[in-house]
């Protein structure tokens, strides 16, 4: 800021005055003690040092550049540096400069379940792209001169974004909790050239030339699920049968999609029958865990194989395996969420793996004719399934043709006439070949209630790739599983 005195022109005059006297009046003082002499010489020495000072520096005394700020005035930004910096809620900085973090490194954030929010950086949690005017008008700068505090004294100019990804390059909200089984996730941020300006004070602007950087982000280490691996053999999850990659793992299997139990219903499996297994991946823990069964309404869930990293999770239940039972089976009330809890040697929980079963299915494990198939559903109370209970294979791309035309498969959707790993789409769609489950399934074609174009032709269901195809009549031998509800 500068400022200017008009009162120091009367000291220069009156300096001046005595300067130009002193000569004359030398004289006069020559008989004045010499101690006297001494301190007034030095007094006028200072005054004439004091004049050439006042004079030098009159002209500006500089204060502070105006800042952008994302924490009340905490940390001022005036540089790029800074601008594309990050700041943790344990106090820690992260800028391009001090930034070492990567996919095999990643920063480690303080406090378990936090979300990006809990991050600060230039970019307020609701934008992921901003113009620095923008920051203006929300308040997000300052100048501790006090400049540029009435309306039309400051000005802005350059843009700053935001860009999170997970580790399968899938974008994601600040408002996500990072979960360990998606990380390390890349937060991108970029800015173009850019400054703010005030109208009055030396100085008055900050200056930003454009830039990027690249973090990457690793949540708190704690004990969680990533993986819900079903059987897997013969190529059933890979290729064509693959999900997306936000959901499957052609190698692991399905990923857990949330933690919050209030969102179980979103994780695998939502279809389950007597003797279907699936394992669980254990991340973070150093001990192996005990797992007690869990059961509602004659469905348990067992836990077997238990290890640091793993658990084997089996489902029994009502079945009509065996002989054709005479009377109804159990009708499980659903849909139920099933908690499964992982305790340490202390009896503590220390993870849960929840999932919402929505319908269960009874296989008799016998070929017959459409009608008996159709009678032993309605005799075990349960009903004959549709083709979207069993697949989401749509009647086009591979294994595609006229036998299949009309079939309503579940949703999401496959491209081929073959299922595609999805959660909630089918019993093939999240369990794979069902041959692969030994004593649960027989490999073959299953009936469905859904009619083909053709007259007394369903739809039947083929267990290995989840195809779909004409019956051909309904006097032909085919397998069933009845569903409920």
């Amino acid at each position: 800021m500068q400022y200017c005195y008009s009162c120091h022109c009367w000291w220069i005059y009156i300096l001046n005055f005595f300067k130009n006297h002193f000569v004359q009046d030398v004289s006069l003082i020559l008989f004045v003690p010499s101690k006297v002499l001494l301190m007034s010489l030095l007094l006028l020495s200072y005054s004439l040092e004091s004049q050439a000072l006042t004079a030098t520096t009159i002209n500006a005394i500089r204060g502070s550049a105006p800042y952008l700020t994302f924490d009340d005035g905490v940390t001022k930004v005036t540089k790029t540096e800074d601008l594309l910096g990050i700041k943790l809620s344990d106090g820690r900085i992260f800028t391009p400069q001090s930034n070492s973090s990567s996919l095999t490194s990643p920063i480690e954030l303080p406090v378990v379940g936090q979300s990006f929010i809990d991050i600060n950086l230039m970019v307020p949690a609701s934008f992921n792209s901003v113009n620095f005017s923008e920051l203006v008008a929300l308040g997000n700068w300052g100048d501790d001169d006090g400049d540029g505090q009435r309306s039309n004294e400051v000005t802005a100019t350059g843009n700053i974004s935001l860009k999170i990804t997970d580790k399968y390059g899938q974008e994601v909200s600040r408002s996500d909790t990072l979960n360990i089984c998606k990380a390390p996730y890349k937060l991108s941020i970029a800015t173009t050239d850019g400054s703010l300006t005030t109208r009055y004070g030396v100085p008055n602007t900050s200056t930003f030339t454009g830039g990027e950087v690249e973090y990457y982000i690793t949540p708190k280490s704690t004990v969680v699920i990533c993986f819900a691996r079903p059987n897997m053999a013969e190529r059933s999850g890979k290729g064509i049968f693959a999900g997306p990659v936000e959901i499957w793992d052609s190698d692991k299997g399905f990923l857990t999609q949330s933690f919050l139990s209030s969102q179980y219903k979103r994780n695998f499996p939502t279809t389950g029958a007597d003797g279907l297994y699936f394992d669980l991946e254990i991340s973070g823990s150093d001990q192996a865990l005990t797992w007690p069964s869990v059961t509602h309404e004659g469905i348990t869930a067992t836990m077997s194989n238990v290890t640091s990293t793993s658990v084997r999770v089996t489902l029994t239940g009502p079945h009509a395996k065996g002989r054709y039972p005479s009377s109804q089976i159990t009708k499980p009330n659903l849909p139920h969420t099933f908690v499964l809890e992982g305790r340490d040697s202390s009896d503590n929980v220390v993870v849960k793996y929840g999932f919402e079963l929505q319908k269960w299915f009874a296989s008799s494990l016998m070929l017959d004719v459409y009608s008996k198939q159709e009678s032993l559903c309605h005799r075990i109370g349960y009903r004959m399934p549709h083709v979207r209970d069993l697949t989401n294979s749509v009647c086009s791309g591979i294994g595609s043709g006229t036998y299949c035309q009309g079939a309503v498969g579940a949703i999401p959707s496959s491209s081929n006439n073959r299922y595609q790993r999805q959660i909630g789409a089918g019993l093939l769609t999240e369990w794979g070949n069902l041959h692969n489950y030994r004593g649960a399934f027989e490999q073959g074609e299953y009936w469905t209630s859904d009619e083909f174009h053709v007259e007394n032709q369903v739809f039947v269901v083929y267990t290995w790739h989840g195809s779909v195809q004409s019956s051909g009549t309904t006097t032909s031998l085919n397998l069933i599983a009845c569903v409920y509800p």
